[in-house]
């Protein structure tokens, strides 16, 4: 299952980088957590969290985001620029690869 999210994560890098991402650092993990990707771009931290699939077996991807997932991302978060020593202005993204096919989902929230 790993090498599947590896391959998963590293087609979300590539997409990252052709759109004038920076990318920081992979697997950030944290306590009980972990950020797939941080990347920066225009002074804003990003913390992406990737899904992919090839059938929806266990749902599309972007229905696999939980509350508890996306709650566990923001505390990495917070951990990571605590780590970092300062706090910049940040925000959560979700990108999918799914049949091949990739959707970013800028901004996400499930406060």
């Amino acid at each position: 299952m790993r090498s599947k999210g590896n391959k998963y994560e590293s087609i979300a890098v590539q997409y990252l980088k052709e759109k004038g991402y920076s990318i920081l650092e992979r697997n950030f993990h944290c306590g009980r957590g972990e950020i797939d990707i941080v990347a920066f771009k225009d002074g804003v931290l990003v913390f992406v969290e990737v899904k992919g699939g090839t059938t929806e077996e266990f749902g599309h991807p972007v229905d696999r985001l939980t509350r508890a997932k996306f709650l566990r991302i923001l505390e990495c978060a917070y951990r990571f620029m605590e780590k970092q020593g300062r706090e910049l202005p940040f925000r959560i993204d979700l990108i999918t690869v799914f049949r091949k096919k990739i959707q970013h989902y800028e901004n996400v929230s499930l406060l």
